[in-house]
């Protein structure tokens, strides 16, 4: 395959960092901020939107920044899988723009220029990763996420935020220095180059590399990029639900651990390909190991009051699925896999932003305080729920297109344990989600004041230290226009799934 140089690759990475620059250059006037985050915002994803018809087409696009030694490089390239990803992160930071703008100043909160540079930056390293043609570009946009995010995560620098960011940082940049790192370094050895493969058949690995060899590399990747949240190494994610509720949102849906899922997937399809796990036996072997994952954490989220630890433990589970439907090997499997990148992204962005409005208009974090909350937040409670079908895996929501895609894969794959894990999944997702909206829309309303309490006293599991009276109704426009949004794509993505679907199916000509 020859590919095609194209700057549009350049200007995208460029678009948020420019962005966080002029962020920091109008720190002081708050709306001109803002205008400059949403104008980086949305530049990146017209540029991002523009490079469609070409791969759509069936063409691949790069740019190269710089050639630093025989066989490395910091590349970039666009193809069908890292269009499902770029697509949905930079629409995303659109709507994250404004609904971040909304909860911070309706909490008052402090170092909001760092916060809205940092957020840039963030998916300045996302949109690396996502675009990044080659293991060195990967690795190095991927640490860039790591750092970038470490300010957001311990925004409110206290003991909690400290606690949490450092166990954060501690995590991802330790498995990735010590794991992939060396294992980049023997691929190297191996090939001469850090390059992807052209296609997820063959992968780059000679055929010479003993077996035992490349499943020490495969396993170093595995657990190397833990922001995919593969326990036991994904004690870090629940610990960085301190932060503000739109880092959160970042680290759940837009950024931190897509950018840990995507590049799992990355190199498990285009540096070991299809053919030589299969070979190797190394694809349900990790399809089982990560069904523990996606089993325990929603156990786990099942003891959870607090809404965001429920929450993030949800997401654990989740990004299992992605790794899940790769691991099967089958094409309809590794189609419904990585469309959850963009499908998971949609829904568990609302049920933050949910959780953050909640918090905003009422100052209540627990489950058992949102007793009749639906009747006088609507608008929240009805997003939230349909973000809880797609992650159930209900129809019409997109989640369901992820959930079918994943059992088909299974059957075609000859697992019926695989199908039971995921049946028993759908199960434990529903014992999680329905009683926080039967909660919200039947449960008996708690006294106003109550919510200010044990569990909602300082600023735990991420809200903000500002002080504003709880209220009745909804959170601030700001706030509940982009979860309705987030929430009726969802349903969109149910019905017209192919929106996304048609950058997986494109891997399979």
């Amino acid at each position: 395959m020859t590919p095609e140089t194209d700057i549009r690759l350049l200007l995208a990475i460029l678009a948020p960092l420019i962005g966080a620059g002029l962020v920091m250059l109008t720190g002081r006037r708050p709306n001109l901020r803002e205008g400059c985050s949403f104008v980086a915002a949305v530049v990146l994803f017209g540029i991002t939107v523009s490079l469609i018809p070409e791969i759509r087409a069936g063409r691949v696009l790069t740019f190269t920044l710089f050639k630093i030694l025989p066989g490395l490089s910091l590349t970039l390239r666009a193809d069908p899988m890292s269009m499902l990803f770029a697509v949905s992160a930079s629409f995303l930071w659109i709507l994250t723009v404004f609904y971040a703008a909304g909860y911070m100043r309706g909490l008052k909160e402090h170092a909001q220029t760092r916060f809205n540079a940092c957020f840039a930056l963030a998916l300045f390293g996302a949109i690396g990763c996502a675009f990044a043609d080659n293991l060195l570009t990967l690795y190095l946009f991927y640490e860039i996420v790591s750092v970038c995010t470490y300010p957001l995560v311990a925004h409110h620098q206290d003991a909690e935020g400290y606690e949490g960011g450092l166990k954060y940082l501690v995590y991802l940049t330790t498995t990735a220095k010590a794991l992939v790192l060396p294992a980049m370094v023997m691929v190297y050895v191996l090939n001469g180059n850090l390059d992807f493969a052209w296609n997820i058949r063959e992968g780059v690995l000679p055929a010479s590399a003993g077996g035992g060899l490349v499943t020490v590399l495969y396993v170093c990747f595995l657990l190397g990029f833990a922001k995919n949240g593969i326990m036991p190494f994904h004690h870090w994610l629940p610990g960085a639900m301190v932060a503000p509720t739109p880092v959160s949102a970042l680290l759940h849906a837009v950024a931190v651990v897509k950018v840990g899922v995507f590049s799992t997937v990355r190199v498990m399809l285009y540096v070991f390909g299809v053919e030589r796990m299969d070979a190797l036996n190394l694809g349900m072997p990790t399809a089982w190991f990560v069904s523990v994952t996606i089993l325990v954490a929603s156990a786990i989220a099942l003891s959870k009051d607090n809404l965001k630890l429920r929450l993030a433990y949800s997401t654990v589970s989740q990004l299992s699925y992605i790794i899940l439907g790769v691991a099967l090997l089958t094409p309809r499997a590794i189609e419904g896999g990585l469309v959850h990148i963009a499908h998971h992204a949609f829904a568990k962005i609302t049920l933050f932003f949910c959780a953050g409005a909640i918090y905003v208009a009422t100052h209540k974090k627990n489950i058992s305080e949102m007793g009749g909350l639906g009747r006088t937040m609507p608008f929240t409670f009805g997003a939230f729920a349909v973000a809880a079908l797609s992650m159930i895996g209900a129809p019409p929501v997109a989640g369901f297109v992820t959930k079918w895609n994943l059992l088909v894969g299974a059957v075609d794959a000859g697992s019926i344990g695989i199908m039971v894990v995921l049946l028993l999944s759908t199960l434990l997702n529903a014992a999680y989600f329905v009683p926080v909206v039967y909660t919200a829309f039947f449960g008996r309303a708690t006294p106003v004041g109550a919510g200010v309490g044990a569990g909602s006293h300082g600023h735990g599991h991420g809200e903000g230290h500002g002080h504003v009276q709880a209220a009745e109704g909804e959170a601030p426009w700001a706030m509940v226009i982009p979860l309705t949004l987030t929430a009726a794509i969802s349903v969109l993505l149910g019905f017209y799934p192919d929106l996304f679907m048609q950058f997986p199916k494109a891997l399979f000509p």
